[in-house]
Order: structure tokens, then sequence, then C-alpha cells
């Protein structure tokens, strides 16, 4: 049996890889991959040659998001599609 947090990530996974290329789509991505935490103190756009732009309210937060990019960039690429996010700019 799957835990529902399996399962409700592949079914956003493969909603958001379905619908079509929007700010609102990225921005909800990436709330999904970080969590309301980093969400809340940062904002994110995807260009179109998959450099994620993330601005984060402080020095604390750029440190966070870095230290984590491990973790974010897979999570982003299983939600939005392989070879989505290519690389990532904190500011």
């Amino acid at each position: 049996m799957l835990p529902a947090q399996d399962a409700l990530t592949r079914v956003m996974a493969e909603i958001l890889r379905k619908a079509p290329p929007s700010d609102e789509r990225v921005t909800l991505a990436w709330r999904l991959a970080v969590g309301h935490a980093v969400a809340r103190t940062t904002s994110v756009r995807l260009d179109a040659q998959g450099t994620l732009r993330v601005t984060a309210a402080d020095a604390h937060w750029q440190k966070e998001v870095r230290r984590s990019l491990r973790l974010i960039i897979p999570r982003l690429n299983e939600l939005l599609g392989e070879g989505a996010v290519r690389s990532v700019d904190v500011r």
C-alpha cells in the first residue's frame, strides 16, 4: 500500500507535467518541493533555458535554499518533467 503523501505527489506530478507552462505552475511545484516555510519566504521564476531564479527574503533563506538544492532540483524535475530545471540562481 502506498502512503497517502506518495500517492498525492504522483497525482500532482502528473497534473503539473501536463499543464501548460506558466509562472503559477512553477510556483505550485516549488511549494510542493520545498514546503510552506521556504515557499513563504521565496519567489521563483523558470526561464526558457531551464534556469530557476529564486529570490529569497534574506541571506538566511538564500543559504537554506542553496544547502538544499541537491534535494530540491530532483523534486522539481519530478513535478515539472525531467530536465525542466537545469540550474538554479539564488538571489
